[in-house]
């Protein structure tokens, strides 16, 4: 089993999202483990605010992650329970290594509550059939991690109300070499290294 998990590609995808998104980059919100990491790599975008929410326990996390959590911007919590957050209390939700752990029923109202406190979009990376993701693959939440295939989330994403929004995907598909699957409601779902990294908007 290999130790590789999506928060290198968070990491690496920040400054594409940042250029393709804009204004909407002011204010965001990441979920999944490692937040910690991730929220202090967006605190070093210019004109960014970053919260998290830290879905392992940090009780062995390094000095940095448990600053943030005493500062309010970190919290610990699990997502299969509404977020502690205000509806539209972020401009963009990013969603990392989290949702492989949820059952359908959780699927579904965990979703809606990202959707819930997002003023206009989600950016989901999650593991594909086959990725070896050992940190990550455990058992979390009472469930063994499920990785569903991206014609599994294309066919889901198309049962949503999500829309798309033309601009954003130009601009990302410009910055990105990666291959591009479109869908009438997912904006747009690429295949990168094994990961897939689910961007969707709505008005």
């Amino acid at each position: 089993m290999g130790d590789f998990s999506c928060t290198v590609e968070v990491q690496r995808a920040i400054p594409i999202l940042a250029k393709a998104r804009g204004d909407s980059m002011h204010k965001i919100l990441h979920v999944g483990p490692d937040t910690c990491s991730v929220v202090s790599k967006l605190l070093k975008e210019k004109e960014t605010e970053a919260w998290g929410v830290e879905t392992d326990d940090i009780q062995d996390g390094d000095r940095n992650c448990k600053a943030l959590v005493k500062k309010g911007i970190v919290r610990v919590a699990d997502i299969k329970f509404p977020l502690p957050y205000r509806p539209q209390s972020f401009s963009l939700v990013i969603v990392s290594d989290a949702l492989e752990y949820l059952s359908p029923r959780y699927l579904n109202k965990t979703l809606s509550d990202l959707a819930r406190v997002s003023i206009d979009g989600l950016v989901i990376f999650t593991g594909s059939p086959g990725h070896r993701k050992a940190k990550v693959s455990e058992s979390k939440y009472g469930r063994v991690a499920k990785m569903r295939s991206s014609s599994w989330w294309v066919r889901y994403f198309v049962q949503t109300s999500l829309e798309e929004n033309e601009a954003t995907i130009k601009k990302s598909l410009s910055m990105q070499q990666q291959r591009c699957h479109m869908s009438q409601n997912a904006k747009f779902f690429t295949l990168c290294h094994s990961i897939n990294i689910l961007n969707f908007f709505f008005f």
